[in-house]
């Protein structure tokens, strides 16, 4: 069942607006980063105090509702060091794991303040996309509180966390989402910062938003536009303008500008380009700009923070790429890093964890083993415990793992090594050129989506989803020979090059929109003996092609899968995917072969030999 999110825009009429968003805010559409807090003893190791801290947010004032959880035994004669955790896109304080962490962190004896993020719960000012200059600036006001150089609206004083000097407390931070990219917007601002754990968070929200996997020049895109993820972008934009809608007596500091309710003006002009379709020159630079800015893409070279980063497979908002490209970054420029690729990600919805998987939930950080990661990287940094382990460079969970020891590790980043596959004329994959038939085929694209990989927002809204399908004539696949001799493991992010021959899209090409390039969308499939076919992880790598005459690669999104013997990989590209926009006109694909001249799938591997 797909499901569809409205645009919206100031034509709707408000009773209209309002009953979509009541629908989608009491929805679990937050639900992987609004889960159970664990269940706490009758007697807490720790007492939690209400506060309002008003600091300064790039030009407002913004008051941020606060709570301080203080572990029994903690004052000034005996001090403890301090994490600070806030909420996923539409929580708060109270809610998932802001909430469940603030606890099993106090409880461990940290002092915690969870925090509702700028725009939500209780907290002031409108959202802004976890801004560097702003939400980044007002949690560095919530350091100053932490270092006891600040004082809360009421004058409470916090004197009780571990200072490393004068005005510099102890202090690590953690979140999901939108509770992680702004760990990095805060630490490229305040060095102060000692630790930080994103998980399943961004690194270019032009990317997550209208992802181009083709000609890639920086972090996870290039120059150009992609195609539109209207499904995930209209879905939390609803949950921003739904706070007022839904809370009519919030803080009037929270009213957004450019015709957006909660959201600054500079992301309402983002979504309007987006919603249009349309990426002219003069304003599409602007935008891409802007969402850029807002991006660890932009400011990566200012975090010094020791960094563990953990990313969802199961995530197409933000995909394993994303988490990769902050990784190398920080690694190349010396900020220590480390990286996990976890079993769930937003796409998992109401998914229970797999078995050993970090569950909020059940507050399970002893017995799971990112929770354990975690809890390493926090006794290093802020305990500055040096013989503490933080483990492996690189971790990725198997979901073909039955027992405890679903995570494989590297000392390396990519682990493995590469494989190549050629793109045969006659609709196969083989495992060297010579072997490549002569042969072209075509495919066109419809006026209306003819493919399908995810209902993006389904599993959010606990709704069925329909199997990935593509409709006939509208797209191009080669198959490989059955795995034989043991399974092979696909660690990575596959890449393809090719040629594709379009005139239309040649004669539109150069436009002056973008929106006139051809798109295609690339994903990777894994078919049974039986004929039984699997969209891994129902993820597609939508490309819109810099320049129809030249080869051009595409970077798919990250995966870990294991190809059974006797299973054999597909690789489709098709002309549209129904959670994005895509193509403008009509544009017939060819794609021809030769052994001299034919497009290449490369693998990252890790075991196993494909044919």
């Amino acid at each position: 069942m797909e499901v569809f999110v409205p645009s919206v825009s100031r034509g709707v009429p408000r009773p209209v607006l309002r009953r979509s968003l009541a629908v989608l805010a009491g929805s679990a559409l937050a639900a992987p980063l609004v889960l159970t807090a664990p269940a706490t003893a009758a007697a807490d190791p720790y007492t939690v105090t209400a506060l309002k801290v008003t600091v300064r947010a790039g030009e407002r004032k913004c008051t941020l509702d606060t709570d301080v959880y203080r572990p029994a035994g903690a004052d000034a004669a005996h001090p403890a060091p301090a994490v600070l955790t806030t909420n996923g896109f539409g929580g708060n304080k109270a809610d998932g794991p802001t909430d469940a962490l603030a606890k099993a962190f106090a409880a461990r004896g940290y002092v915690a303040l969870a925090y509702s993020g700028l725009g939500f719960g209780k907290t002031g000012c409108p959202v802004s996309l976890d801004d560097p200059g702003i939400d980044g600036r007002a949690a560095s006001g919530l350091v100053d509180l932490l270092a006891g150089t600040r004082t809360a609206d009421n004058g409470t004083r916090i004197d009780y966390v571990t200072k490393d000097g004068t005005g510099d407390p102890r202090v690590g931070m953690i979140g999901g989402s939108y509770g992680g990219a702004v760990q990095l917007a805060t630490a490229s601002t305040d060095h102060r910062l000692d630790a930080l754990v994103p998980l399943i968070t961004w690194n270019d929200l032009s990317y997550s938003l209208d992802p181009n996997n083709a000609g890639r020049t920086r972090g996870v895109t290039g120059p150009l536009p992609g195609a539109y993820k209207w499904q995930w972008t209209n879905g939390f934009f609803l949950i921003g303008e739904a706070q007022g809608l839904l809370h009519p007596n919030l803080d009037p500091s929270r009213t957004g500008g450019a015709g957006c309710l909660h959201f600054v003006a500079q992301a309402c002009d983002t979504k309007r380009l987006l919603d249009s379709g349309k990426y002219p020159a003069d304003r599409t630079d602007a935008v891409l700009r802007y969402a850029r800015s807002v991006s660890p893409v932009s400011y990566l070279a200012s975090v010094k923070a020791p960094t563990l980063l953990v990313q969802g497979e199961d995530d197409s908002l933000f995909n394993l790429n994303e988490a990769t490209a902050t990784y190398r970054t920080l690694a190349a420029q010396g900020t220590p890093a480390k990286m996990i690729w976890q079993a769930w990600g937003h796409s998992g919805g109401m998914k229970k964890p797999a078995k050993g998987e970090l569950d909020l939930a059940q507050g399970n950080l002893e017995t799971s083993y990112v929770g354990r990661r975690i809890l390493a990287w926090f006794d290093r940094y802020l305990h500055h415990r040096t013989t503490a382990g933080t483990g492996p460079a690189f971790a990725y969970y198997r979901d073909w793992v039955s027992d405890g020891s679903a995570y494989a590790t590297s000392r390396v980043f990519p682990a493995g090594g590469s494989r190549r596959l050629y793109l045969s004329g006659d609709g196969t994959l083989v495992g060297r050129r010579g072997e490549v038939a002569r042969g072209s085929r075509e495919y066109r694209n419809l006026r209306t989506a003819t493919s399908h990989s995810e209902s993006s927002l389904a599993g959010l809204l606990g709704l069925p989803d329909a199997a990935p399908y593509d409709a006939r004539g509208t797209y191009l696949d080669w198959t490989s020979k059955p795995v034989a001799g043991g399974p092979v493991d696909v660690v990575g992010a596959p890449r393809v090059t090719l040629k594709v021959s379009s005139p239309r899209a040649e004669q539109a090409q150069n436009s002056s929109d973008a929106a006139d390039k051809l798109v295609l969308f690339a994903k990777l499939y894994d078919v049974a003996p039986d004929g039984r076919k699997t969209l891994v992880h129902r993820l597609v790598a939508p490309a819109r092609v810099p320049d129809v005459t030249r080869r051009f690669t595409v970077e798919l999104p990250g995966i870990v899968h294991r190809y059974e013997p006797g299973h054999r990989l597909r690789f489709v590209i098709a002309a549209s995917d129904d959670a994005y926009a895509g193509n403008r006109g009509v544009k017939p694909v060819t794609v021809s072969s030769t052994p001299g001249d034919t497009g290449v799938l490369e693998l990252p591997v890790t075991q196993g030999v494909l044919r």
